[in-house]
């Protein structure tokens, strides 16, 4: 096996890998479920005191489909990262090439990304595949540090107000928390909708 597809879900993968071999020949398509590492369960994870940089850990339950991936990137020559074609899956796919670092050494990695799971749209993909959009992955792992920040900050003051350990903060939920909290008690909240 010369070629090797990461797609996020294994239906997409059965149909990636039947519209790819016309283009790629020998190829073999793998699900990897989304992500395979986040920040560790429990703790922030954060270093806070050397610019906010995340410590990623592999998700539970991702270690055999890690042992997995290892022994098919050994097969293969050119790897295609065709997660989805948003902000995740732009992290996803570097959570990809940061945790396969030395088995992607000497290896082609190529992002391809299409909107629509047809023939057309993944042929057209693998046909013009280019670099991970790094601005695109920045803001994922931005947007994941705010989450965890405020949740971790916010949440157990919540707990203390709010009966319910089930709850947690957000960092959308907690700026609109505080607007509501801000308006003044007289005044009522109105949204006027376009029809």
């Amino acid at each position: 096996m010369k070629n090797l597809i990461i797609v996020e879900s294994p239906t997409k993968a059965r149909l990636v890998s039947r519209y790819a071999k016309p283009v790629l020949g020998d190829v073999l398509t793998r699900a990897c479920f989304g992500h395979l590492r986040d920040l560790p369960k429990g703790e922030l994870g954060i270093d806070v005191e050397n610019g906010f940089i995340p410590r990623y850990v592999i998700s539970a339950g991702r270690e055999k489909l890690i042992t997995d991936f290892r022994s098919d990137l050994r097969a293969a020559t050119t790897v295609y990262l065709a997660t989805d074609p948003d902000r995740e899956g732009e992290a996803i796919a570097w959570h990809f090439q940061q945790i396969f670092k030395p088995e992607l050494k000497g290896r082609k990695i190529l992002r391809v990304t299409f909107h629509e799971v047809t023939e057309r749209a993944v042929q057209k993909a693998l046909k013009s595949p280019r670099q991970l959009n790094i601005p695109m992955v920045q803001a994922a792992v931005a947007r994941r540090v705010m989450d965890r920040m405020v949740g971790y900050i916010i949440s157990p003051v919540l707990w203390k107000h709010v009966k319910g350990k089930d709850l947690s903060a957000g960092r959308v939920q907690t700026v609109a928390l505080r607007l509501l909290a801000e308006k003044p008690k007289d005044t009522m909240l109105t949204v006027e909708l376009e029809l």
